[in-house]
């Protein structure tokens, strides 16, 4: 499309989900259809705040060749507020606003202080009708209840998280079972242990299986492993569940879960020690509001420099100068210019490192007490090994949504087992749930609740099934199992056609493929 005055767009989005299932394919279909002049098409993104956020949005947004500059979350209000950004960006006389993820209000007020067009993806429900110029739906059901009015506003485009799953190459032939332990404390606890107990029982059964644990940004691996520390999480030796030991390879670079990850120098020991043992982290406490203090000597960071921009704990905005490289297949990728380096691992002056066996894995892994390997992927996001496996064991969350639009098989596990310990909830409960004193009886009694409206009324906590409104993949709450929930992933791996047929039903939920493209045409139509 020829362009032949300056334009700005305008990303406004927020959670990790957001930036690299939304933002990302839109931004790619934009420059395809626009071209790769900065001097003309200038494409920024700011970030609102999410609970949900992991603080790397920013790096991952800028490390997309196709935009510009980024802004994170803390200076949104200011932006929202009076319009000014962190580094007073300059604005050009024509330009469109697109809501990727946020509150669609906030589409309304900066496209009217900007005086840009506004253009709204609306994944379920678009609001705003008379205020916001453009929609871009994912399914037609959104457009039954639009005044007729307004119905020229509207465009089924599809489903955004489907383009990114048609980018994968998918082998169901695969062996892998993925574990979603969780990634707060409150999870954690019993997410940890339980599935590493189901995957010794599943592996018992089937001894191919393999089995991996994508690890959250915010997660380091030090954190994880305390979870599977008899010593540290009592609830292990309280329900005879599994325990494990962090081994790293003495390849990798870093033992924090800062993916993607950079490069460094290749590991110059000895040859015949292959992995390190990771040794205790901390000596008291486990999950909880503690969960994050683990005695670990970690290097610090040098933050290195590209242009104007510096990356680090203190930069709240960024700005790209110049055109990155291409990012490689597989999406969101930090090129390592925008990343603090990192140096080799240490650990605690008081520990023994012990020498683990050699392998073919390349990355740190879980080895529980039964010596089952467990791999821990540190690369976010970590959507083509998710397409990889035959079914995930996961607890409730964004990531059911997440995992339903890439088609992957997954079953829900909601322990009760001790009621005090589940505090991850959101909203009010999980502020009572946390409340110091009260907190435990507090979550006692609201874990207590929802176990009753599962059992009692069938509420579905999974996304997917809250989109079917029925239960696609299936939920199990309570005192569970590991043999119980083992029996039921080796009954769907030995009847694959299952398998099949859950995958179909949760392709079906989602919208078409194809919305990224759609979209932008959209932005153009608005541009143009």
């Amino acid at each position: 499309m020829s362009v032949i005055e300056p334009v700005d767009i305008l990303i406004l989005s927020n959670a990790p989900g957001e930036v690299t299932t939304w933002v990302l394919p839109v931004v790619k279909a934009l420059r395809e259809k626009l071209g790769n002049n900065y001097d003309l098409i200038r494409i920024s993104v700011i970030l609102s705040p999410c609970p949900n956020a992991t603080g790397k949005e920013a790096a991952i947004a800028l490390s997309y060749s196709e935009v510009n500059r980024v802004q994170s979350a803390e200076h949104f209000w200011p932006f929202l507020l009076w319009g000014k950004t962190a580094e007073n960006w300059d604005w050009r006389d024509k330009g469109v606003v697109v809501f990727l993820g946020g509150d669609q209000f906030f589409t309304v007020v900066i496209g009217k202080r900007l005086g840009y067009r506004t253009v709204v993806y609306a994944e379920w429900e678009a609001r705003w009708h008379s205020l916001i110029d453009r929609f871009g739906v994912m399914k037609a059901e959104t457009i039954a209840s639009v005044s007729q009015k307004y119905a020229k506003k509207f465009t089924v485009v599809g489903d955004l998280m489907s383009d990114v799953a048609r980018d994968e190459v998918v082998d169901f032939r695969s062996n892998l079972v993925v574990l979603f332990p969780g990634s707060k404390a409150a999870k954690l606890a019993q997410g940890l242990p339980l599935t590493l107990a189901i995957a010794e029982y599943i592996h018992a059964a089937k001894p191919q299986t393999r089995f991996g644990i994508p690890v959250a940004p915010t997660l380091d691996l030090a954190t994880l492993v305390s979870f599977a520390n008899p010593k540290q999480n009592p609830l292990i030796d309280q329900f005879s569940w599994a325990s494990a030991e962090l081994i790293i390879p003495e390849n990798t670079d870093q033992i924090r879960s800062n993916k993607p990850e950079t490069t460094s120098e290749s590991s110059q020991s000895s040859k015949n020690r292959d992995y390190i043992l990771a040794p205790p982290f901390n000596k008291g406490g486990w999950g909880g509001e503690n969960s994050s203090e683990k005695q670990v000597s970690l290097p610090k960071q040098d933050y290195p420099t590209t242009g104007a921009s510096h990356f680090g704990k203190d930069t709240h905005f960024l700005t790209k100068k110049t055109p990155q490289p291409p990012l490689s297949k597989g999406g969101a990728r930090i090129q390592p210019a925008f990343l603090p380096k990192q140096d080799a691992p240490t650990t605690p002056a008081n520990s023994s490192l012990k020498i683990g066996d050699s392998s073919n894995q390349e990355q740190p892994f879980l080895k529980t007490s039964k010596g089952l390997s467990v791999e821990l992927w540190q690369e976010f996001p970590a959507h083509h090994l998710l397409s990889q496996c035959q079914i995930c064991l996961t607890t409730v969350g964004a990531n059911t949504a997440e995992l339903g639009a890439l088609g992957v098989p997954m079953i829900i596990l909601l322990p009760t087992n001790q009621l005090d310990a589940m505090r991850s909830w959101d909203g009010l409960p999980g502020l009572l749930a946390n409340l110091p004193g009260v907190g435990s009886s507090f979550a006692k009694l609201i874990n207590w609740f929802v176990l009753q409206q599962v059992l009692r009324k069938g509420r579905l906590f999974a996304w997917p099934n809250i989109w079917a409104k029925e239960e696609i993949v299936p939920e199990f709450a309570g005192k569970l199992e590991p043999q119980d929930v083992a029996k039921l992933v080796l009954d769907y791996l030995e009847n694959p056609e299952k398998l099949e047929e859950m995958r179909s039903r949760l392709r079906g939920v989602r919208g078409k493929p194809g919305a990224a493209q759609k979209l932008a045409q959209l932005v153009c139509e608005e541009l143009f």
